[in-house]
């Protein structure tokens, strides 16, 4: 029996977001070392953890009560919703990836310093400031359009801390770099091109 377009669309959200998780924990070994990291929960063992409850929970209908119901009248989302969710959420890991692949060393987790940190300015870091963080939001809309609401709720936690941390990050990059750092704020965003 051939799958339904949003059992599909379904499928690939999950697999774009275990192909993310797979990314992260491989690549997390060369970084550069720490020179100070943030509070206990900002580990990458903890963070792993939330994660894969998210997505658990989410599969599993721990956010039931936030999904649609077409027995209450509300559609689940249709075939083009699931299409469309499958594509942003691809774009979206896409995009973290390739930021991931073009900080290379440098990458720490959110609100962490690095011994010899460079200020990395070409690739998506050109037009975004925090392409990491956009291209997980990405993939969190991508999944709320093709699997349901339920992804909701992870995004609006998730936006709320990458703005903090986005903003703790600028603070520390603006007295690492005050001659350079000022002006890439000027001519970039925090998430959005050209918007936000």
């Amino acid at each position: 029996m051939a799958r339904s377009v949003p059992a599909t669309a379904a499928l690939i959200v999950s697999l774009c977001w275990l192909a993310l998780i797979a990314f992260w924990l491989l690549s997390a070994s060369s970084s550069k070392k720490a020179a100070r990291t943030t509070s206990w929960w900002a580990g990458p063992g903890v963070r792993v953890v939330i994660v894969i409850a998210l997505l658990y929970l989410a599969r599993l209908g721990g956010f039931q009560h936030l999904r649609f119901d077409v027995a209450r009248g509300t559609p689940h989302p249709g075939a083009l919703a699931a299409v469309i969710g499958a594509i942003v959420c691809a774009a979206g890991v896409a995009v973290a990836i390739w930021a991931r692949v073009h900080i290379g060393r440098n990458w720490g987790m959110p609100m962490s310093l690095r011994e010899g940190h460079e200020l990395v300015t070409s690739g998506p870091y050109a037009s975004i400031r925090h392409p990491i963080y956009s291209g997980i939001l990405l993939t969190m809309i991508g999944s709320a359009l093709a699997v349901g609401p339920q992804w909701l709720l992870p995004f609006v936690v998730s936006l709320v801390y990458f703005v903090y941390a986005a903003r703790r990050e600028e603070q520390d990059m603006t007295q690492q770099f005050p001659d350079v750092y000022p002006a890439y704020q000027q001519r970039t965003k925090m998430l959005i091109p050209y918007l936000l």
